[in-house]
């Protein structure tokens, strides 16, 4: 990838990030740590590497993407906004109750979502009938999923993994978002995941560790796991909870809170900043 298509990117997933930040603190609710963790996996997946068409989301030929962590959506929607799927103006409705754009991501109003979720642990078994419902019907296209390591905390998670596994579904990529921070503190306090790539080994997946914010290099895993044949692949994405906003980085506080005037005013300015630091 050229330097000036990791640019473009880069500029995407910040973009993103300043509308998700716009987005809570209007609507006074929303999941912005998590979001920000995953603003560059998004970038690569929409702006680069998707079979998509914005002009026709219901193409039985697309690429799919099921947001596992569906509670992110102030990363997802200014993501599909940008993209084209419906205007960007409609951000401002976020969480209105007339809106179609609620906290959690919903396939059938909002475009491009192809699976709605929201209850941790089962996005991930949509996403592995997705790529096998593709080899029954001798279709092409690949199926994405980004999980939450808090996320794979749950049982489903790993019923799916076996699945895919046995299936030896090539055609699908597990991302997951490894900010080892959820809700309560870190995932090692909680209930730990690790080892992950041994996890997910054993499930006789392709494992791939990156830095989930070097748009480079998700782009060069995803191109390893589009070339992996005869297993499933697992991209652990190593991520800042909070990215791009000091005092949000790295702390579990930030991973459902809404930031008060003084705070967005902090929040805005600092990533106004990338915006135009990239945009420079």
């Amino acid at each position: 990838m050229d330097q000036a298509k990791q640019k473009e990117l880069s500029l995407i997933a910040a973009k993103a990030r300043r509308m998700g930040l716009q987005m809570v603190f209007d609507a006074d609710s929303g999941h912005i740590g998590g979001s920000f963790s995953i603003c560059e996996l998004l970038a690569v997946l929409y702006f680069d590497k998707m079979h998509i068409d914005p002009q026709n989301p219901h193409d039985p030929d697309r690429d799919r993407f099921v947001l596992s962590k569906g509670h992110c959506t102030p990363a997802m929607y200014p993501i599909l906004a940008m993209r084209g799927y419906f205007p960007v103006e409609e951000l401002k409705t976020f969480r209105d109750i007339d809106s179609d754009l609620s906290g959690h991501v919903e396939m059938k109003h909002v475009p491009g979502v192809d699976m709605s979720a929201g209850s941790l642990g089962q996005g991930f078994s949509a996403a592995v009938g997705m790529a096998l419902a593709a080899r029954i019907d001798k279709k092409d296209y690949r199926t994405y999923a980004i999980l939450g390591d808090g996320e794979i905390q749950e049982g489903q998670i790993w019923e799916a993994a076996m699945a895919a596994g046995h299936y030896h579904l090539d055609n699908l990529v597990a991302i997951i978002d490894n900010n080892n921070i959820q809700i309560d503190g870190t995932i090692e306090e909680i209930m730990s995941p690790y080892p992950i790539d041994k996890k997910f080994e054993a499930f006789n997946f392709h494992v791939i560790t990156v830095d989930g914010h070097d748009v480079a290099a998700i782009a060069q895993a995803l191109d390893e796991a589009a070339a992996t044949k005869g297993k499933p692949t697992a991209i652990i994405a190593k991520t800042v909870k909070g990215k791009g906003v000091s005092f949000m980085e790295n702390t579990n506080e930030w991973h459902g809170n809404t930031p008060d005037a003084e705070q967005f005013a902090k929040a805005a300015a600092e990533l106004d900043a990338a915006i135009a630091g990239l945009e420079g």
